[in-house]
């Protein structure tokens, strides 16, 4: 054994564990296995693990299974864990056995080592507080990791997500109050169509973002039933009765959220639709942020050649080769963000289909995709909303000028005039290059002051008031 390792015993056998490393022989002998891929677990799972380790020794303790020594000593420790002291120490991939059994243990050990320490023992005694005996007591990995799944998933989309769609909603709510009044020609099947106002479109972009959120609060008791206290396959065996009851309590006490055991441990583990349901919702979000952010940066190309009717905000960042080319940056990332989600979800859905008989064995793919999703999600809309909507101006010449000229206001005398004859307007003016104001009085349809009256582009965009 070299001066900068240490030798750590377990039922298995011996393992050279490096200084100062809390981990111990069943996490080295992972990392000497799965040897594959640089990705790791967010910290936010690792901080869910030490809340479910802080909330079920809290159980244990309450229930008789643990004494009141090491209880403490193990919830020190996982408090620690819980608060990002430790994430040094989670070094495992996330391609790992489909349980989650490693970095369940992973847990285990880090936890009992800290607790020992505490209590005045070296690390690697596994004495007094031992990883499985203790920090794993009335626990199975098969329980633990989607408890844990569920809790990081639930404490994203609270902290981060919810937040960062609620920002961004705002942010294009209150574009639509700006730009109420600037009338602008639709558009249907990228031609134009009838008028309506730049509000509108920003209003209903700023409700699909606020549909996603009702969309993920929807899901919310379905994500909040866990399915600790199953243990092996459902049952609870090794588990004191009422362990599942005690440990919501705790982890509703220590994170705010109103966790409720699943009446079903059986479906809780081997089966993840909640989690499935999270992410087809994420989804949903990443399809509403595709169309938004398309629109934009369409209705903002230009600003000579282009549509023109928006101004993009000016980032700061230009073409390599093009000296001032304005890009829409932002939009660009947004859209490969919402790529990346609708990836994801076919991965989570996969994974989710993963169950065999008592247990699903996609576990480490299907949250490391679902918490990347949300995390990309709360990165990007906080982006889109700070950087890029708040700064959006509309060019209201070009605006003018296209609301002038467009043949479809003509659409609004089709109960005067009939369709045919409003037809007869639209193919005259297109064809001959000009208004279809001028195309009417040309055709004799109607005097120049009736026409005023009829065709009137602002009350065309709201013509119920």
């Amino acid at each position: 054994m070299s001066d900068d390792s240490r030798i750590e015993h377990d039922a298995y056998g011996e393992a050279a564990i490096p200084a100062g490393r809390y981990w111990g022989a069943q996490t080295a002998r992972a990392l000497d296995i799965f040897t594959l891929g640089a990705e790791r677990f967010p910290a936010g799972l690792i901080h869910a693990f030490g809340l479910q380790k802080l909330a079920a020794a809290r159980a244990n303790r309450r229930l008789g299974v643990l004494a009141p020594d090491l209880s403490e000593a193990i919830e020190r420790a996982a408090h620690e864990v819980a608060q990002g002291a430790f994430d040094d120490h989670f070094p495992l991939s996330v391609w790992q056995t489909g349980s989650g059994t490693q970095t369940n243990m992973n847990a285990n050990e880090v936890i009992a080592n800290r607790a020992n320490e505490h209590l005045g023992s070296p690390l690697g005694s596994r004495s007094p507080v031992h990883p499985n005996d203790h920090a794993n007591r009335s626990q199975s990995s098969n329980d633990t990791f989607p408890t844990v799944m569920h809790l990081a998933t639930a404490l994203a989309l609270r902290d981060d997500l919810h937040p960062a769609l609620s920002l961004l909603a705002d942010a294009l709510a209150e574009k639509a109050e700006a730009f109420a009044d600037v009338v602008k020609i639709g558009r249907t099947h990228l031609m134009d169509a009838v008028p309506m106002t730049v509000g509108q479109a920003f209003d209903a972009f700023a409700r699909q973002v606020a549909l996603g959120r009702e969309r993920l609060e929807a899901v919310t008791p379905r994500l909040y039933r866990l399915p600790q206290g199953g243990t092996a396959v459902g049952s609870g065996l090794n588990a004191p009765a009422g362990f599942d009851a005690v440990f919501c309590q705790e982890i509703s006490a220590l994170t705010g959220l109103a966790f409720t055991p699943n009446l079903s441990k059986f479906e809780g583990m081997g089966g993840h639709d909640a989690l499935v349901e999270v992410s087809g919702a994420l989804n949903v979000v990443a399809v509403s942020l595709t169309k938004i952010a398309n629109d934009l940066r369409f209705l903002g190309s230009g600003p000579r050649c282009g549509l023109g009717e928006l101004v993009v905000p000016h980032d700061g960042l230009t073409s390599s080769i093009m000296p001032g080319k304005r890009n829409p940056t932002i939009a660009e990332v947004v859209l490969q963000i919402a790529f990346q989600v609708m990836g994801n979800h076919g991965t989570v859905t996969a994974a989710g289909a993963s169950g065999n008989f008592e247990l699903n064995v996609a576990k480490p793919v299907l949250i490391h995709n679902l918490l990347q999703s949300i995390r990309l999600l709360s990165d990007g809309c906080r982006l889109f909303a700070e950087r890029f909507v708040s700064g959006l101006e509309v060019d209201r010449e070009r605006l003018d000028g296209n609301v002038a000229g467009a043949l479809l206001v003509a659409t609004v005398l089709n109960p005067v005039l009939g369709y045919d004859r409003v037809a007869q307007i639209t193919e005259t003016a297109l064809r001959e290059d000009v208004t279809p104001r001028e195309a009417c009085l040309k055709l004799g349809f109607l005097e120049a002051a009736e026409y005023d009256r009829l065709v009137d582009p602002v009350r065309m965009a709201r013509p119920n008031g």
